[in-house]
């Protein structure tokens, strides 16, 4: 175990410092544009064979596909597109810190034990940071991609644009790839633990007890309390769905796309990213800032005794008759 988490932490570590290298290629240079001189040749092979000279008048080899009007559409609409996937980040980060300037963090009960409990394995730890790392970059240069142009060229200069431009677009491609490895290693190893019971609905009734109302509401929870069940199945779904259309963008020739299927990837891509944004504040947010003793889940892999009591009674009674 001890060697595959060595290899995974190399293979990670060797596809972020390629990253700088990679990207820096990336940067787009200003074009050099040059006057096209367009001179009739007498004689030439179209005219020699028959061919009507003139551009207008020459057939096309194929009849173009129909745009889907209804698609284009929703495509045309890029300011609303680049406003929806920065609210999906920005608002929701502001709806959150006013949650918790209002209602506060969920405190531990009884405090700390001291008491420690294995939760994630060290395989675990690396596959979740190395799906986690790739997506917020993904999320990061997909800002400047989808909405840069409203919110950033603005205020820049043309080349430092073209620059940003570049480097985003690069990184995002480069990202790619550690995202997929990490979203199909998570879904094999975490979906055992993700079914949805009956007790989740109660979970949901009191938004899993994080409301400070001054009664204390601790519902049932087994290793994945509702919430968590809800951003993995959301992931699954959405974060899959950001793999297909992404690989087929990228790769349009190997995956034969039509211009109809290029435009409907692309909204479906946007889709998802808005979803899954908005989705990944929530859940940085409940691990890091909502949950008292959280945040070291994902860091060492141990959970404090009194954490898993309060937050996952279920689970904890299983390892004490386990013991």
């Amino acid at each position: 175990m001890n060697r595959a988490i060595k290899w995974l932490s190399f293979i990670v570590l060797g596809l972020f410092v390629s990253t700088a290298a990679m990207a820096e290629e990336a940067s787009l240079q200003p074009q050099q544009w040059q006057p096209i001189k367009v001179e009739a040749i007498a004689g030439d092979i179209p005219e020699l064979r028959g061919m009507p000279t003139q551009a207008q008048l020459q057939l096309p080899t194929a009849i173009p596909e129909d745009a889907n009007e209804t698609v284009l559409g929703y495509l045309g609409a890029t300011d609303t597109i680049a406003f929806l996937v920065y609210a999906s980040l920005f608002a929701v980060i502001g709806l959150f810190i006013i949650f918790i300037i209002v209602n506060g963090i969920s405190r531990l009960d009884e405090g700390f034990s001291g008491k420690l409990i294995k939760r994630w394995s060290g395989l675990s730890i690396s596959v979740h940071w190395l799906g986690a790392i790739a997506c917020m970059l993904l999320i990061l240069t997909g800002l400047v991609l989808a909405g840069g142009r409203l919110y950033f060229e603005p205020s820049m200069n043309q080349s430092g644009w073209a620059s940003l431009v570049g480097l985003s677009s690069g990184l995002h491609e480069l990202m790619a790839f550690p995202f997929i490895l990490g979203y199909v290693l998570m879904i094999l190893m975490w979906a055992p633990k993700q079914i949805p019971a009956s007790y989740d609905i109660k979970w949901f009734a009191v938004l899993g007890g994080y409301l400070n109302t001054g009664k204390k509401h601790h519902p049932d929870a087994g290793f994945a309390n509702a919430g968590e069940k809800l951003w993995f199945w959301v992931f699954a779904l959405f974060g899959g769905l950001m793999v297909v259309s992404g690989l087929t963008m990228m790769f349009p020739e190997t995956f034969v796309v039509t211009k109809n299927t290029a435009n409907t990837m692309l909204l479906v891509h946007i889709i998802s990213t808005v979803i899954i944004s908005a989705f990944s504040v929530v859940h940085i947010f409940m691990a890091t800032v909502m949950s008292e003793g959280g945040m070291s889940n994902m860091t060492s892999g141990y959970c404090d005794e009194n954490w898993a009591k309060q937050h996952h009674n279920l689970w904890f009674k299983e390892l004490k008759q386990q013991a």
